[in-house]
C-alpha cells in the first residue's frame, strides 16, 4: 500500500547555537542526511535517547531528519490555542502535507522521492521543552512550554534517516511505502 504527500518545505539547521531551522530551496540528501545540518553524519552521540548505552557512546545515526505534517502541527496550534506552529520552532527538516497522521507511520516506511531518494522512518519524534520554549517565547506565555510537551503527544512528527541519496524540494510528490 502507498500514499502520496507533498513536500511543503526543506529545512536545514546550520547555525550552530540552536536546533531551530530554516527554509531552503532544496537539498541533495546524502547518507548522512542533510550536509551542513546540525543532525548530519552516519554515527551519533548516544544521549537520553538511547538510556542502554553509555552517554557520548558513538552509536549510528537514525535521528538524521525531522518530518512534520502541516496537518499535525494545525492540530497542535488549535489545541494550544494558538494561531500557527511553525516548523521551524521544532528543528523540522521536511514538511509534508497530505499526511494527516504522520506521526502515526509505523517504523520502517519508506518515502520514496522522485529523484529516486529515500527515506526510511525511525519512529516518533517525541515532543520536548526545547520547541515549547520556542513557542512559548514567541507567543509570550511560559506555560506554552509544558503544554505543548503534553499537546503534541503522538503528533510532532517522525525521525528518518536516508537509505539512499536525492534530491528532495518543496513540491516534489513523495510515495510512502506502507
Amino acid at each position: 500500500m502507498a500514499i502520496m504527500a507533498k513536500i511543503e518545505a526543506v529545512l536545514i539547521a546550520d547555525d550552530a547555537s540552536t536546533f531551530v531551522t530554516r527554509e531552503i530551496d532544496g537539498v541533495e540528501l546524502s547518507f548522512g542526511g542533510i550536509e551542513g545540518d546540525r543532525h548530519f553524519g552516519l554515527f551519533a552521540k548516544a544521549d537520553s535517547r538511547q538510556p542502554m548505552y553509555k552517554r557520548g557512546q558513538e552509536i549510528m545515526n537514525r535521528r538524521q531528519l525531522s518530518i512534520v505534517s502541516v496537518e499535525e502541527l494545525q492540530g497542535i496550534a488549535q489545541r494550544l490555542g494558538v494561531e500557527t506552529i511553525k516548523p521551524e520552532w521544532l528543528g523540522a527538516n521536511i514538511v509534508v502535507s497530505g499526511v494527516p497522521e504522520l506521526t502515526k507511520l509505523p517504523m520502517g516506511i519508506r518515502m520514496i522521492l522522485p529523484s529516486g531518494g529515500g527515506i526510511v522512518c525511525e519512529g516518533e519524534n517525541e515532543p520536548c521543552a526545547g520547541p515549547g520554549k520556542q513557542i512559548a517565547n514567541f507567543y509570550g506565555d511560559r506555560s506554552l512550554t509544558q503544554q505543548f510537551i503534553k499537546h503534541a503527544g503522538h503528533c510532532r512528527g517522525i525521525v528518518a534517516y536516508v537509505e539512499r541519496p536525492g534530491e528532495i524540494k518543496p513540491g516534489d510528490l513523495v510515495e510512502i511505502q506502507i
